[in-house]
């Protein structure tokens, strides 16, 4: 079993603000903050990308934004300008929404066809489809999660992401998480797990399950409970 100790989870965490509320001062309270506990990267609404660019200049944390967000119910051409003007602002990872509705009906060709559009504008940035599992799990089962899953592989994902942490069925689960982890191992994709992890319990139970990264707003807490 895997030590986890808060150095160790610290490089594994997107340190994130997302809220619509968010100012620049708040992100760049944010890349300090991201600096200050060691993280893999900040990961932030598109418009404040350049803020936290050059808020993290010189530092080695990674610039992540979304696109879609939150809801995925974008045209994929919108979705893929909108990633593309975010790598050019300094973003290097792309955590990307799918259209949900889309997966629950089981209308996989325009899921990969989203997913597609995203990596064609952004090939050299990395990529994560949030699948939005807690959704996928209660109205479609763990065969449409996994399934879509397997569709990002194919359209060249380089993670799929439990969520967005705004929607109402929830954030990641270990349930999901197995789910996913299973789907793309084969092809050896990340694992991110999102939404609701508040504890240090938390995140080691979604790690130990294959999540290979953790998308936290409240980083320091969650590392304060590791030694």
């Amino acid at each position: 079993m895997t030590e986890w100790t808060r150095s160790r989870v610290a490089g594994l965490v997107d340190h994130t603000l997302l809220k619509p509320e968010a100012t620049a001062d708040d992100v760049r309270a944010l890349a300090a903050e991201a600096a200050e506990l060691g993280v893999f990267a900040v990961c932030v609404s598109p418009p404040m990308v350049p803020t936290v660019a050059l808020a993290l200049s010189g530092a080695s944390v990674a610039v992540a934004t979304v696109a879609g967000f939150p809801s995925g119910k974008h045209a994929p051409e919108i979705k893929a300008h909108e990633a593309a003007l975010a790598v050019e602002a300094g973003a290097v990872e792309v955590d990307m929404v799918i259209d949900i509705g889309a997966a629950i009906a089981r209308e996989f060709d325009d899921v990969a066809a989203d997913i597609a559009a995203v990596r064609a504008a952004t090939p050299d940035a990395v990529l994560k489809v949030i699948v939005e599992s807690a959704a996928l799990l209660s109205l479609a089962g763990p065969e449409a999660l996994s399934t879509v899953c397997r569709v990002a592989v194919d359209a060249g994902a380089d993670f799929v992401k439990t969520s967005t942490g705004f929607h109402p069925s929830g954030g990641a689960s270990v349930a999901a998480i197995e789910i996913m982890a299973e789907a793309v191992r084969s092809a050896g994709l990340g694992v991110k797990a999102s939404g609701g992890i508040r504890t240090a319990a938390d995140a080691i139970a979604l790690l130990n399950a294959g999540a290979t990264r953790l998308g936290l707003s409240g980083t320091r807490a969650v590392l304060d409970g590791l030694s």
